[in-house]
């Protein structure tokens, strides 16, 4: 999944896609480096950022989406929390929704999914962006998630969401310490069990800057590393900016993997939403 932020203030990439034609040759280009899905996002959920009017939001995603929609067959998800912006995003051919919040900032995305029949991406996150970094604590993280995402799962199938649409995110980074992070990446193998797929987010997140004591934009070799344990783990869509070189490095992995009959293999290939 190519990350393709058109806000002016992400943390990574903030301002560099504002303008419509740049987001959608951006978008073609991780197409031809290897997404298999275009993840669009018209509002920052960096730690502390403030909501933006769902029109504006949408006002920043339409045009990109337009565009790409007339190029590309490939899979596209909007990254929003509001059910304007996703009903207007899957009515010009967006496929997924890809709520950060779980349905819990408006639970019509639900009666949304259930009636478009969209994907849905259900991430755990504790608060809102603006508070989400504010001492957060969990006696034990990896259940704490864990149970989250099973309880949201019986919601979203209570409303009529078929499981097969869902896809689960940890939500690396959203309200969670350092060792949080790191524990939910080493330990990500506790969701399989819910027999649905893993989206793993770690692209230049803060957790890689405090290890290599580097900025958003010279962390490649972190985001690789953390992806490649992902996918030993059992991650199943990894959410990047870099596609084409952590690609690549996927490729290496389920090599090797592969070469030793019987050995686990990373969850990879065609996407599980493209049924």
């Amino acid at each position: 999944m190519g990350v393709l932020n058109i806000t002016p203030d992400s943390f990574s990439d903030g301002g560099l896609y504002l303008d419509p034609e740049r987001a959608a040759a951006r978008g073609l280009e991780m197409i031809a480096d290897g997404a298999d899905i275009l993840d669009l996002g018209g509002e920052s959920s960096r730690p502390g950022s403030d909501p933006v009017p769902w029109e504006e939001e949408l006002s920043r995603i339409r045009p990109v989406l337009d565009r790409l929609r007339n190029r590309t067959r490939a899979l596209i998800s909007v990254d929003t929390t509001k059910y304007e912006v996703a009903r207007a995003a899957l009515n010009e051919g967006a496929d997924i929704i890809n709520d950060i919040s779980s349905f819990s900032l408006d639970p019509r995305l639900l009666e949304l999914a259930s009636e478009t029949g969209a994907g849905f991406i259900l991430m755990h996150m504790k608060g809102t962006p603006k508070t989400m970094q504010v001492q957060p604590s969990y006696e034990d993280v990896v259940r704490e998630v864990r149970t989250f995402l099973e309880e949201k799962i019986a919601v979203a199938e209570a409303y009529g969401v078929s499981r097969d649409a869902l896809a689960l995110d940890p939500g690396i980074g959203f309200g969670k310490r350092q060792e949080d992070n790191l524990a939910l990446l080493n330990r990500l193998d506790a969701l399989a069990d819910l027999d649905r797929p893993v989206l793993l987010g770690v692209s230049r997140k803060s957790f890689i800057g405090k290890i290599l004591n580097a900025l958003p934009g010279d962390r490649l070799e972190g985001t690789i590393a953390a992806s490649i344990i992902g996918l030993v783990r059992g991650a199943h869509i990894l959410r990047v900016h870099d596609v084409k070189a952590v690609r690549r490095a996927a490729r290496v992995a389920d090599a090797i993997l592969a070469a030793e009959p019987g050995s686990p293999r990373p969850g990879r290939g065609e996407s599980p939403y493209a049924s």
